[in-house]
């Protein structure tokens, strides 16, 4: 308690806290679209379910690696070296995260630009099982914790306001949940414009495994452009709509 109160007095911890919410916010729209997308897939009555379990997982789990930080801030070392880069396990856990991410999106534009392909639409569905979905959304979550609390331990000493960053972050992921999955249900085109979101990112974490750093700040600049584009070709179309039904 008496630490919490000083936390409170030093306006760098608000600085820190404030700073850490945002990058936990920001990393956490990768998240959704991952988990709205995968999400989307199940029978309508177990989606909500999914997201509420999937997300409340994740809290326990980057609560838990918070627990275990001094542990993490290791995987940093390197361990061996692969063509002149030398790979800790956090690289090597950025890389397969990116793998994953990369392989996901890519079955799943083939699956939106091929339906008709059988072979394609069986794995489809074997891999669209509630407990699936689950497991899937904790891989990439633990790919992204890591990645955010290695940095914020940059950021600031204190597990107390990493702990208040990260759950009042999964707070607004929960809230945001549904009602961006719905839009993105609602909205066909933006399946698409997600899935090549995730290829981005999944590219972006495959690079920063092989420590060539990409500025997340031009990432998500290209992201916002492409989903202001993406919104004014929406309302392009729903003013065609309205035009021709007053015809």
């Amino acid at each position: 308690m008496d630490t919490l109160l000083a936390l409170a007095q030093n306006p760098a911890a608000w600085v820190a806290l404030a700073t850490l919410i945002v990058m936990e916010v920001v990393l956490g729209i990768d998240n959704l679209i991952f988990i709205s997308i995968l999400t989307n897939k199940l029978p309508e009555h177990q989606r909500e379910r999914a997201r509420r379990i999937g997300i409340g997982l994740a809290l326990i789990l980057r609560l838990g690696l918070l627990a275990t930080v001094a542990w993490i801030v290791r995987l940093t070392e390197p361990v061996f070296t692969l063509l002149g880069n030398e790979l800790s396990w956090k690289d090597l856990i950025l890389i397969a995260g990116g793998l994953f991410l990369v392989w996901k999106a890519t079955k799943e534009i083939h699956h939106h630009v091929d339906p008709e392909d059988h072979e394609d639409t069986m794995v489809g569905v074997a891999v669209s099982t509630f407990g699936a979905v689950i497991v899937q959304i904790l891989i990439l979550d633990l790919v992204f914790s890591i990645d955010s609390i290695i940095t914020a331990v940059g950021m600031t000493p204190h597990i107390q306001i990493m702990v208040i960053a990260v759950v009042t972050a999964v707070t607004v992921m929960l809230l945001a949940a549904t009602p961006l999955a719905k839009f993105i249900e609602r909205n066909p085109t933006i399946v698409m414009l997600a899935l090549a979101f995730l290829l981005l990112i999944g590219t972006t974490l495959i690079a920063e495994g092989f420590a060539v750093h990409v500025p997340k700040g031009y990432v998500y600049a290209a992201m916002a452009f492409s989903a202001l584009v993406e919104g004014l070709n929406m309302w392009a179309r729903q003013a065609r709509k309205r035009a021709r039904s007053t015809k």
